[in-house]
C-alpha cells in the first residue's frame, strides 16, 4: 500500500485534519515517515490507531484511557482484566452522566412546564438561569 497524505488520513477515519496533529502532539498518534519534501507519510497502521482513537472518543473515553487502552492492545501487552477495569470505571462516569442528566431533564420539564409563554415581567426559564444575588453565595 502507497503512504497517505495527512488529508487523506483524516478523510479515510472521519477525523479532522488539526485533529490528527494534535494527537501527534500529545503522542496518541505515532509520528508517521516524511517525505523527501517534509510531508507526513501514513501507512495502514496509523489508519487502524486513529479509527480506534476515534471509535473511543465516540464511547467517550478520555484521551489518558484511550492511552492506556492502545497500550494494552499490543500484544506483548493484552490484558483483558486491565481492559475491563479501564471499561467498568468508564461505565461508572457514563452511568453518573446519565443520572445528571435525568436530574436536568426533569428540572427543565417542570421550569418549561411553569412557562406560560406570554409576555410577563417574570419567566421561570430565565429565573433558573440567573446568578443568584451575592448574599446568597455561599462564601
Amino acid at each position: 500500500m502507497r503512504s497517505l497524505t495527512i488529508g487523506r488520513l483524516a478523510a479515510a477515519t472521519g477525523v479532522n485534519l488539526e485533529t490528527v496533529r494534535y494527537y501527534e502532539r500529545i503522542k496518541l498518534m505515532p509520528p508517521p515517515a516524511r517525505t523527501p519534501s517534509g510531508h507526513r507519510a501514513y501507512e495502514q497502521a496509523h489508519v487502524r490507531r486513529l479509527a480506534f482513537i476515534r471509535r473511543a472518543r465516540e464511547l467517550g473515553f478520555s484521551i489518558e484511557q484511550i492511552r492506556a487502552l492502545l497500550a494494552l492492545s499490543a500484544p506483548s501487552r493484552a490484558s483483558c482484566a486491565e481492559v475491563r477495569e479501564i471499561a467498568r470505571a468508564h461505565l461508572d462516569e457514563v452511568r453518573a452522566k446519565r443520572a445528571d442528566l435525568a436530574k436536568l431533564e426533569h428540572i427543565l420539564a417542570e421550569t418549561v412546564a411553569g412557562c406560560s409563554g406570554d409576555a410577563a415581567p417574570s419567566c421561570p426559564v430565565l429565573d433558573i438561569l440567573k446568578m443568584p444575588d451575592a448574599e446568597e453565595w455561599p462564601i
